[in-house]
């Protein structure tokens, strides 16, 4: 049972270098610079043949920005971008992202990007950036999204021309080169959206593309939820983050969901499988486990502390009372000298009646100054012969002089509360204050069905209430829409690509839903990308060293000014161009016009035309 016990990482995020600027991305002309927009993490990297030029991407960081308010000595509002971050639980108030759904919708936070991943990554030009874009974007992307990214891209940065395609694409590109153009069926599941792309002869049917709001955001969401009502006592501790982590290490699909819940209902199943996950806790909650030294030299420490507060106390009660003495003997004088009318004057102030009254108080002050004295010498004197005489004994309060008063024992019992615990003399075993319960078992999330719970939303969105259609439901709508000839083509390569595609058991989930849509004997093969996460960007790559020197797929500077930012130039691997189509107004004909020109130049008593 402790092998299933697994501590929670809690990783931080290390803040991304500042790379320098590589001679090879510049020369002989700059190479294009590939970003994989997507709305969980951002990654960028140069597209170069030259073997100098690193062929992996070299920054990635969450699509997430942070702005502070600034601190109170009036340093201004700091803006924070992915890594930076550090750690997103204790900003996720302050944590914004340009992407509604998939889409980017808030260019100024999407500007920040941009704008750490030119800095981060070294690009030299001034004013303006002189490589070319590669950028990917939603299926079926708004033209007002595409609009505003051309407009951003080539005001605000100046590039001399950009590129748009969508990540599954690329992916999909990326996988089947070698046969290229190749037709299939894209299964895409990210962050935010799962979608189903069919391919035809190497080119997107965008009229049959399906999309299902739902992805991995929502199945961390959901898994949250379960956990708070099953552990309400974690509810703070059990974080987004946290259920990321769970989603990634710990949870799988399930091949048939309905079986796969009669096998948990089964006690040695559920030990077997159960994973426990750990949650960070504090030992000092076991209770006391100080050894006699440990607790002789704390007590001497919390004795100490009163001495230097009784001190403090008697120091300040001493200056009172001779500030109050000084008075007394001020207005004494002034009998003595014979100023009778100030003295009575002054003894009206002080709220006494006769001279006798006068040198009572006096006598009872100097008393008491006298005495505040000489116990501040002896508590001085005390604290010496501790510090020369330190014995292992426990220090005893009488050791503070006789001639305590009455104040000092009060003020120790103020404190006494501090002592309870110390103050049997013969050290408790260690097992006599140890809880009932285990407390490091008390902090553990225990994961059974909700390995599998979280993950199935995506082919059962009821699951969460969500009226929707899941994977299998939408995957067949699609196939429906063409022949059969075109859905043998299809459904010969069924290819999976996106983070959220990464759970195990996916593949053998889609193979049991095709078999049971299609006819009998009927063939398919379902293929999962290489790398689900960063398969698109690598098609991005591939894409752009290919067509680096080609017009296809590029949109210049002259075509964004001639034709409008929701241009696109496609091709292989992106959307299909619809453009803006106004509705005509019919005009205006001669014949049309006729009644209104006889009734202007007709005349006589409106009355009568009525």
């Amino acid at each position: 049972a402790a092998s299933r016990v697994f501590a929670f990482r809690d990783a931080r995020w290390a803040p991304d270098p500042v790379l320098e600027p590589n001679v090879a991305v510049r020369t002989p002309q700059p190479v294009p610079l590939v970003i994989d927009n997507g709305s969980f993490q951002t990654r960028a990297g140069w597209a170069s043949a030259d073997p100098a030029v690193p062929s992996e991407p070299l920054l990635r960081f969450r699509s997430l920005a942070a702005r502070s308010r600034g601190a109170r000595g009036g340093a201004g509002a700091e803006t924070q971008v992915g890594n930076d971050l550090g750690s997103p639980e204790p900003l996720r108030w302050l944590l914004r992202s340009p992407f509604d759904r998939n889409v980017p919708v808030q260019m100024e936070l999407q500007e920040l990007l941009f704008d750490h991943v030119f800095q981060r990554l070294g690009v030299a030009s001034q004013g303006c950036v002189d490589h070319p874009i590669v950028l990917t974007e939603a299926v079926c992307n708004p033209l007002y999204s595409r609009q505003m990214m051309s407009e951003l891209l080539f005001e605000c940065y100046q590039v001399p021309k950009v590129s748009y395609g969508v990540d599954s694409l690329y992916s999909f590109y990326h996988n089947g080169r070698q046969k290229w153009p190749c037709s299939g069926l894209v299964i895409s599941s990210g962050y935010q959206c799962t979608h189903i792309l069919p391919v035809l002869e190497g080119r997107l049917d965008a009229k049959n593309c399906k999309r299902i709001n739902l992805g991995g955001c929502q199945a961390a969401v959901y898994l949250q939820r379960l956990l708070q009502l099953k552990y309400p006592g974690h509810f703070a501790a059990i974080t987004l983050s946290r259920m990321e982590e769970i989603l990634h290490e710990h949870s799988y699909i399930a091949e048939d969901y309905i079986e796969e819940l009669q096998k948990w209902r089964s006690p040695e199943y559920y030990e077997n499988n159960m994973h426990k996950m750990q949650l960070p806790f504090s030992n000092k909650l076991l209770g006391s486990t100080l050894t006699s030294e440990e607790k002789q030299e704390k007590r001497q420490q919390q004795l100490r502390r009163l001495q230097e507060l009784n001190a403090r106390r008697r120091e300040e009660k001493l200056q009172l009372d001779q500030e109050r003495l000084d008075r007394l003997l001020y207005v004494q004088e002034l009998l003595e000298d014979g100023q009778m009318d100030q003295f009575h004057k002054a003894l009206v102030e002080l709220n006494m009646d006769s001279a006798e009254e006068l040198q009572s108080y006096i006598n009872k002050l100097s008393l008491s100054v006298e005495q505040t004295k000489q116990k501040i010498l002896q508590a001085e004197v005390n604290v010496e012969v501790d510090v020369v005489d330190s014995k292992p004994e426990t220090p005893d309060l009488d050791t503070l002089g006789s001639e305590q008063s009455l104040e000092d024992v009060e003020s120790i019992n103020e404190f006494e509360p501090l002592f309870a615990e110390e103050q049997p003399e013969v050290e408790k075993p260690v097992a006599a204050v140890q809880p009932v319960f285990n407390l490091a078992e008390y902090h553990q999330l225990f994961l059974g069905t909700e390995r599998i719970r979280a993950p199935e939303i995506v082919f059962q969105p009821s699951l969460i209430g969500e009226d929707q259609a899941g994977i299998a439901e939408t995957m067949q709508y699609v196939l429906e829409r063409y022949s059969k000839e075109q859905q043998a083509v299809l459904v010969q390569n069924v290819f999976l690509t996106g983070g959220n595609t990464m759970y195990p058991g996916l593949k053998a989930r889609v193979e049991k839903e095709l078999l049971e849509m299609r006819p009998f004997q009927s063939s398919f093969q379902v293929h999962l990308a290489a790398s689900p996460v960063l398969d698109a960007w690598y098609g991005a790559r591939d894409w752009a060293v290919e067509y680096m020197a080609r017009e296809e797929g590029w949109i210049t500077r002259k075509d964004y000014e001639e034709k409008g930012g929701e241009y696109l130039k496609e091709h292989c691997a992106s959307n299909v161009y619809v453009p803006i189509r106004l509705p005509k107004q019919a005009p205006r004909t001669s014949e049309a016009l006729a009644p209104s020109r006889a009734l202007a130049s007709s005349t006589g008593n409106p009355c009568e035309q009525a």
